[in-house]
Formats: C-alpha cells, structure tokens, sequence
C-alpha cells in the first residue's frame, strides 16, 4: 500500500536566507516550481514565488527580500486529503513538509500527491458516481452514507464537490447496490440528482410518457 510518506522529496536542497536572487532565478529556470522553500540558519522561514523573484535584484539576497515569502507548510504527519487542500488554498505546486518540532524534512509536489489520489479506492475501483445537490442547510453527509447503504450499496467515497451561498453539491462513489434504487431514495429525501444515469428508472418512465404525449398529440 502506498504511503504519502514514500513522497517526501529531498533531491533539490532548499533554498537560504544567503544565497543571491540569481540562485534562486537558475532553481526556477531549471525546474517547473511555482514556490520553493527558504531557511535561514535551517529554519524554515517561507517560500519564494518564482514570479516575484523573476522581478527581483540579483545583487540581493533572499533574505533581504523574505516580506515577499508564503509561508504555507503542512506537517509530516498530515493525511493526503488535508495536503491536497493546502496545494489548492496556496496555488502552489510544490509544498514545504515541517516536523511536529518544525524542523524542515523535504517538500512534496502536487503531481506525486495526485498519484497517490489516483490511487485511493474513489478512482482505482470500479463504481458508480452519482452528483447529488440540496439546500445548504439541510444536508448531511451521514443521511447520503445511510441511503447508499440502505439500498445495498458499498461507499467508496463522498465528498462535498462544490458549494454556493444556499446549496452544496456532494459527489458519491459506490460499488454494487441497485442504482435506480438509490436515486430514488436520494429523490425521497428532497436531493436533487445533478449527474444523469442510464440506470435511472425515474428518468425513463419520465421520457416514457413524453414519448407517449408526443405521439398521441400527432394523430
């Protein structure tokens, strides 16, 4: 089983408090990172932005310039779901691994992150997805797991997938369980279905009767 741990990076050695702005521009010319991290005296301070850099004098020195740093990490303790939100709050590809001591251990990049995504049972299992929406204050991630489950179905994942001022959208992976079964239970408990569904027995009755009206209203 793979382990988000098996990804910490330490090929490039991180940047220092000391080293001129060129130093930093040659690192960014050479690899594809948004941010690289900084120490100073071993210390994690922050990251600098290749964009800010790129703009930068190349006489200074990375400290002289460390107000301009993000300072966004994660801990080497963090789960994979937690890293990833932190790559994605930051727009950030690369990202800075500090201990519970905040020693500097190495830094991950966001394609090995989403590898190791790719292969969590949500997209590695074979399985149905259904996209479910309802009003932001009435729904709930455990009545979605009961009504999967209700219905024989196995939960390979769920997450809220998007989210406005009054509804949320929450996606669903399961395996085995009747589908129509399933949406329509959803359908029951005033969710509606986003995703479209062969399986969809609601669906087909529906456009079983607009065929109908449709010939009847050509005699």
């Amino acid at each position: 089983m793979i382990d988000i741990a098996d990804f910490v990076n330490n090929s490039i050695k991180a940047l220092n408090t000391t080293d001129r702005i060129d130093v930093a521009q040659d690192l960014f010319a050479e690899y594809p990172f948004s941010h690289f991290p900084v120490l100073e005296e071993g210390v994690y301070i922050g990251c600098a932005g290749a964009e800010d850099t790129e703009l930068m004098d190349i006489e200074k020195t990375l400290g002289d310039v460390r107000y301009t740093f993000d300072r966004f990490f994660v801990r080497d303790t963090s789960i994979w779901l937690d890293v990833l939100e932190v790559f994605a709050k930051n727009d950030t590809n690369i990202m800075p691994i500090l201990d519970k001591d905040n020693i500097y251990k190495g830094f991950y990049e966001i394609t090995d992150i989403m590898k190791f995504f790719h292969e969590t049972p949500f997209l590695k299992e074979d399985g149905g997805i259904i996209v479910v929406e309802k009003g932001i204050a009435d729904y709930s991630l455990s009545q979605v797991t009961q009504i999967v489950e209700s219905n024989n179905g196995r939960l390979l994942g769920v997450f809220v997938s998007e989210m406005g001022p009054n509804t949320v959208q929450i996606t669903v992976k399961i395996s085995l369980g009747g589908m129509s079964e399933i949406l329509q239970t959803f359908r029951r408990y005033n969710y509606e279905i986003i995703s479209q569904h062969q399986e969809d027995a609601y669906l087909n009755t529906l456009k079983d009767r607009s065929d109908y009206l449709d010939k009847y209203l050509n005699i």
